[in-house]
């Protein structure tokens, strides 16, 4: 930014997106819990009244990337299910195909799955009803936009694929909290490697997670 005080629309709009690209940066250096408003005022450069002008609270910032982070999602997993899937295939093997695509996409983004865990629990708080309310009309949409890719490779799913989108954004969230052991307890399974038998990557444990959740919606013949 080479300019001091945001006067047009123009700026303004550059400033939000500086904002929201510095926190993006400081999401793959540290978790979601320690990313504040005083730490993205001082790397962006700007007072923290001055980024309050563009976002009310820390959590309306990393709602907002949320969804830009789900929407860039969406439209990857859209390419890797035409990559990887045969529409004329067997309801079985594109169910298997269907899950190992979604838990090797999901355990390849760290951040949207972070950020998937921190929605209800700290994101949708501290957050006036206005903003909240923009973001679930949005998440709304990107809901629609997923239940819409499954159908065109698992029609068999019928109203099942709502369920099932929101359950694998739920899924990945507690999963990707889960599958992260924090220093204390890494260490404490390199002391005792039999501690860890049931520690497992995020990948491994989505694909086990939603397989069993399709095999539990999809009809059976």
């Amino acid at each position: 930014m080479t300019f001091q005080r945001a006067r047009t629309e123009e700026q303004r709009e550059i400033r939000r997106r500086a904002i929201l690209d510095m926190a993006s940066a400081m999401l793959d250096e540290m978790p979601v819990a320690a990313v504040t408003l005083n730490e993205l005022s001082r790397r962006v450069g700007l007072a923290k009244p001055n980024v309050l002008r563009y976002f009310e609270s820390r959590e309306a910032v990393l709602l907002e990337l949320l969804d830009r982070f789900l929407q860039e999602w969406l439209t990857e997993l859209a390419s890797e299910l035409a990559a990887g899937i045969d529409e004329n295939s067997p309801m079985a093997e594109r169910a298997a195909a269907v899950s190992e695509i979604l838990s090797r996409s999901l355990s390849s983004r760290v951040v949207l799955c972070d950020l998937f865990g921190a929605q209800g629990s700290v994101l949708e708080h501290n957050v006036s009803v206005e903003v909240v309310a923009r973001y679930k009309r949005a998440s709304l949409d990107r809901l629609t936009t997923m239940t819409a890719l499954l159908l065109k490779y698992l029609p068999e799913l019928g109203e099942n694929a709502t369920l099932f989108s929101l359950q694998t954004m739920v899924m990945a969230g507690a999963l990707s909290a889960y599958s992260t052991p924090p220093p204390s307890l890494q260490a404490a399974y390199q002391a005792e490697p039999d501690l860890a038998r049931f520690h497992l990557e995020l990948k491994d444990y989505l694909k086990l997670a939603l397989t069993a959740t399709l095999l539990g919606v999809l009809p059976r013949n």
